[in-house]
């Protein structure tokens, strides 16, 4: 019997350290200061722009109004997964998507009137990749499976920007359960993919709790949090200059698009060219004008905030019918589209719960300035 006791007590040990393992990765994050403001557009002025019966990822909308958008992967989805609204109906986008997607999220227009989506791969499980659809002709354009050197298992590349001549796409991979979050540029021409700021502090979540008014983003007793890497990316109208956030941090960072072309630049070298606009709240997509003012959600004030160029920081919607304040996108006459995740609802729930949540909600607004569509 001794031998088994042993056992028992090896067994316990293992569990324990397991169990202190995942909670230092993991767990105690530590409350964020609230940054947000009285509100500069009243209650209500977010109005609904689609209306879905299945949870919403990200959203783009195309200079001429059309609005597409995935359903979310921690929804666990089975196909179709990409739609397009079409007067006040969800559609399969494509019809027939066959073996296109595994776990589509992020998306992304161009100004070659391209919409670029990005699928994760199931954490990198499966095959990550990256599909253009010209939106003329509704045939894929352009098509990429990353190898495991660029995104391998415990990668989550989830958000994109695509450089004003069509040429370069930037990838934002979370990296969460690897925790090796970094940001992927991606050559089209060539089919081509660096991975850069490999962990860098300006990527890399800090110890922040996340607390959204349905929940705090705590399981299992604290011992697995959301601490999400970089998330979000705005694009400079010209192309200069790459925004950047990790969800669980404090800062809103940019660097030169020149400096990330550049393939002689990386490591210490590269980070040196990090900027640091300013503060902002935990959150998940940006966007940007035309003015250089970047829209930033919050996720924990369910709404979004603005950072102008110099870095000061303004809370411009805040509205409680918004559950999650994910991916952002302007769209024709100056309306900001909202997609609201309602990521809550999503992380390690079933699907009867899911289903009971129903209906999910893209939200749109005019904020007073413009951007450029599908960004």
């Amino acid at each position: 019997m001794k031998w088994l006791l042993r056992l028992a007590l090896a067994l316990g040990l293992l569990a324990g350290l397991l169990v202190l393992t995942i909670w230092l990765n993991f767990g105690g994050g530590e409350p964020y200061v609230d940054l947000s403001s009285d509100p500069q557009f009243p209650a209500g002025t977010l109005e609904i722009a689609v209306v879905s019966d299945r949870p919403i990822g990200n959203a783009a909308v195309s200079s001429d109004g059309r609005i597409f958008f995935t359903i979310h992967p921690e929804s666990q989805p089975v196909a179709p997964t990409l739609y397009e609204w079409v007067e006040g109906e969800m559609v399969p986008y494509p019809q027939d998507q066959g073996n296109l997607f595994e776990t589509p999220l992020g998306l992304a227009i161009d100004l070659q009137n391209r919409l670029w989506v990005i699928d994760p791969g199931n954490h990198g499980t499966g095959s990550p990749r990256l599909v253009a659809f010209d939106l003329s002709t509704n045939q894929v354009a352009h098509e990429h499976r990353f190898d495991s050197d660029i995104a391998p298992i415990g990668s989550f590349l989830q958000d994109l920007q695509v450089s004003p001549d069509g040429k370069t796409v930037y990838i934002a991979d979370v990296g969460f359960w690897a925790k090796r979050p970094a940001l992927i540029v991606y050559d089209v021409t060539e089919m081509s993919a660096r991975r850069l700021l490999n962990r860098h502090e300006s990527v890399f979540p800090q110890n922040l709790l996340i607390r959204n008014q349905i929940k705090d983003m705590s399981f299992f007793g604290g011992i697995l949090e959301m601490k999400t890497g970089i998330d979000g990316l705005a694009l400079s109208r010209d192309g200069a200059w790459l925004y950047y956030a990790a969800m669980n941090h404090d800062t809103l960072y940019r660097i030169r698009t020149r400096d990330l072309l550049d393939v002689d630049l990386d490591g210490p070298e590269l980070a040196s060219r990090i900027e640091a606009v300013g503060t902002k709240p935990l959150s998940d997509g940006l966007s940007i004008d035309d003015d250089g003012n970047v829209f930033i959600t919050d996720v924990e004030n369910q709404g979004i905030a603005m950072s102008s160029p110099g870095g000061d920081l303004t809370t411009l919607i805040k509205d409680e019918r918004v559950r999650w304040a994910d991916g952002l996108s302007f769209g024709p006459d100056g309306w900001l589209y909202l997609a609201d995740s309602a990521i809550p609802h999503l992380v390690l729930q079933g699907p009867e719960h899911i289903a009971a949540q129903a209906p999910y909600y893209i939200w749109r607004f005019k904020p007073g300035t413009v951007g450029a569509p599908g960004q």
